[in-house]
């Protein structure tokens, strides 16, 4: 726990006077940087060297903040943040995301309550307006003895500009008194109580063209931080009742200019909050704004980078000292025991075997390695079901082996191999050395092809022609709809696949819907001619055709050309609303941060009022596309697709996701094509998010599967990519360090 020396009452008052006289000085840069340097003295004398995520509260904005203001704190990694916030003009959905220790992102909604969305009610009822922002906050420099935490920020970054704004923050520390002094820009700024600094550097900055942009989806670099600025900051205690945190804020917005609403009445630029947290997750926040307005909200938050649930399944392999200790085999031939071994490996490992062989030492004639293939079915990290197969060949095999290479697999697809040296698993399973652990005794290495042989020694006793069913939930959704704020379709997807040659398999899915409201959905198109194809505004139609739909219907062939090379080919209905014939290549060297492919596509669009017929449009669709995971951003992964898009449009797709160190992947994606903004239509151009998500987060068992949540703001037609469901990347995720468990 860290320490902090209280500061004394006399030193609290010299900083509030200090604050509030240069906050009353004319609008100039240096009352600024006075007010800057002040904050920055006081704070040697009595700041402490703790962390300062102790101040991570969300703001009525969504993101860390006091109230209407950002302060310069940051959440600690992986923090998944959701508010609501309320009061008489606005409520607020808002969801922020501690990407990287220094960069937060929020997503956010907001409900203008006293405006309807539109003025036909035909179109969209009653319901109130709405509007959707995305908010980024990156720390300039961490806190040290002497000095604040400094933050830059943009509110409502690629929104409709209601509520745009841009702002550098610092942050200091006093004992359990945290104090923010900030300078704000466009809706933060409007209060006009300083200089903007940035004038002395251009003119261009002294006026801030424009007012609204409407359309959304734009970065409106041309504004930031141009036009009037503003000084705010505040204050926030944590008082001794753990619990309460308390908050006072001066406000940099006047409310005389509400997009909507006009001028708001104003009766004091102080506001005033508490937080109370309820537990450890959820907190309950209560303000007086304005000096008139009363609002009030909660919050609640998860751990993205630490979450997980403990496994109680037993699948400890049994020791050498018990009862149930596995039995030796005592050669290559005693088929039934090395049968056992195969149920073993697969029972306690997760390795459904396919094939075994072995290998003869280059010294001798001796027989010393055998080789294993299979796919891991059971663990997500390869490495815990490796450890499992070194304690299980440690017990089962003969003597005369000395290593064992397990090869994992993928559709038949060879990924890896990992060698285990039996000799030195042997001195750390039975602690002979307790320096020595079992994982020094792996040794990873590229697959050698040439090894494979026709038929190995044993080979797994199934028929390849037995389907493979499951069945699983899924959701869609959509927010910020004219019809319903939130759209839902919740059913079942039965999947069925079935192996007819080696790499060759036939594979579908069919859905059916259990409840739904996108029956509601009445919006077409925007009301102007779109010079595109409908490849994807026809939603409602598909989504309301049928209770029952065939999702996807696929014969899909995969295979190895080379070391480091491979490919697929796959015909059929490839996704709900396109079915065609395709092919992609991919070069993916073994634990390389870099990889590249390229798929090509001819494809036609399903109609949506039959199971199975199609539309007449057709098109050729395919990308080049590049995969690296840069060293200076740690478990993140960066793709760009480059090429023709389903609506003929060209153009790049960038998609960036990180991965937290529970598994969790967080993504987001946005596509620019060579059709304008004004063609494309509302929200400028194609973007999302998404998070997936280890199904054994949720569970007692182990498991490698994934669940999918995404989040797209509006569906428009330019953009717009294939749905391909097999996709070699991810089939090849064991050949990068990024995916290793």
């Amino acid at each position: 726990m860290a320490t902090y020396q209280r500061p004394t009452w006399r030193t609290l008052k010299l900083l509030e006077s200090a604050i509030m006289k240069h906050l009353a000085t004319p609008k100039t840069t240096k009352s600024l940087v006075a007010a800057a340097v002040s904050l920055g003295l006081c704070g040697a004398f009595v700041s402490p060297s703790a962390h300062a995520d102790q101040y991570a509260s969300q703001s009525d904005f969504g993101g860390v903040g006091l109230m209407q203001m950002p302060n310069a704190r940051f959440a600690d990694y992986g923090t998944l943040s959701g508010l609501y916030y309320d009061n008489e003009e606005y409520r607020r959905l808002a969801v922020s995301l501690q990407l990287f220790p220094w960069l937060e992102t929020t997503i956010r909604y907001n409900d203008i309550r006293p405006i309807k969305y539109s003025a036909d009610p035909n179109f969209s009822g009653d319901q109130t307006g709405k509007d959707k922002g995305f908010d980024v906050k990156l720390r300039l420099w961490e806190e040290s003895y002497w000095l604040p935490q400094v933050a830059v920020g943009w509110r409502d970054l690629a929104g409709t500009g209601i509520f745009a704004s841009e702002y550098l923050v610092a942050s200091k520390q006093f004992g359990p008194l945290d104090v923010t002094l900030g300078m704000g820009w466009g809706y933060m700024g409007r209060r006009d109580n300083i200089s903007n600094p940035f004038c002395e550097l251009s003119d261009r900055f002294c006026v801030r063209e424009g007012g609204f942009s409407g359309r959304g989806g734009r970065f409106e670099t041309d504004k930031w931080f141009r036009g009037e600025a503003s000084v705010f900051g505040g204050l926030q205690y944590q008082t001794p009742f753990d619990p309460l945190v308390l908050k006072a804020e001066y406000d940099g917005n006047d409310y005389s200019n509400e997009r909507y609403l006009g001028q708001l009445e104003v009766d004091s630029a102080w506001n005033f909050g508490a937080d109370y947290a309820v537990t450890d997750n959820w907190t309950l926040k209560l303000s007086y704004e304005r000096g008139n307005t009363l609002m009030f909200g909660f919050s609640g938050q998860i751990d993205l980078n630490n979450m997980g649930q403990v496994k109680t399944a037993n699948r400890r392999v049994p020791t050498p000292n018990t009862q149930t200790a596995l039995t030796r085999a005592e050669d290559k031939d005693d088929k039934r025991r090395f049968r056992q071994a195969a149920g073993d490996f697969y029972t306690f490992g997760g390795l459904s075997v396919l094939e075994m062989q072995d290998d003869r030492s280059a010294q001798s004639d001796e027989v010393d390695t055998l080789r294993v293939y299979g796919q891991q079915l059971y663990y997500r990290d390869s490495t815990q079901g490796i450890r499992q197969i070194a304690r299980i060949a440690e017990q089962r095999l003969p003597e005369n082996y000395k290593f064992v290479e397990v090869v994992e697999q993928h559709d038949q697809i060879q990924l890896n191999t990992t060698v285990i040296d039996l000799e030195e698993a042997r001195i750390a399973i039975q602690n002979l050395d307790l320096s020595t652990e079992l994982e020094d005794s792996f040794t990873r290495k590229d697959t050698d092809l040439a090894q494979r042989e026709e038929t190995g020694f044993y080979e797994a006793q199934y028929k390849r022609t037995w389907p493979r069913i499951s069945v699983r939930p899924f959701l869609d959704q959509s927010f910020g709809n004219p019809e319903n704020f939130y759209m839902y379709q919740f059913g079942l997807d039965v999947n069925a696949s079935m192996w007819l040659a080696p790499g060759t398999f036939a594979h579908g899915t069919l859905s059916g819907n259990l409840m739904t409201n996108f029956d509601e959905f009445n919006f077409l198109v925007d009301n102007f001619a779109s010079p595109l194809p409908r490849v994807r505004t026809y939603v409602r139609e598909y989504v309301t055709y049928s209770d029952i739909w065939l999702s996807n219907l696929q014969l899909s062939h995969v295979n190895q050309l080379a070391p480091n090379v491979y490919t697929s080919v796959y015909g059929g209905y490839l996704e709900r609303m396109f079915g065609g014939v395709g092919t992609e290549l991919l070069y993916r060297e073994l634990d390389s941060n870099w990889a590249v492919g390229v798929d090509l596509n001819w494809v036609k669009q399903r109609d949506y009022d039959s199971h199975t017929g199609f539309l007449d449009y057709d098109t050729f669709t395919g990308h080049i596309t590049g995969y690296y995971e840069p060293s200076f951003l740690p478990n993140t992964l960066i793709k760009a697709a480059y090429g023709k898009f389903l609506a003929q449009d060209n153009g790049l797709q960038l998609n960036v996701e990180h991965k937290f160190k529970s598994g969790v992947l967080v993504g987001a994606y946005a596509a620019k094509t060579n059709i304008s903004s004004a063609e494309y239509g509302e929200g400028s151009f194609t973007k999302g998010f998404y998070i997936s998500f280890p199904i054994d987060l949720l569970q007692t068992e182990h498991s490698p599967n994934r669940g999918y949540i995404g989040w797209t703001p509006l569906t428009r037609d330019g953009g717009q990519m294939l749905n391909r469901s097999i996709q070699l990347f991810h089939a090849t995720d064991l050949r990068s360090p990024f995916y290793k468990e």
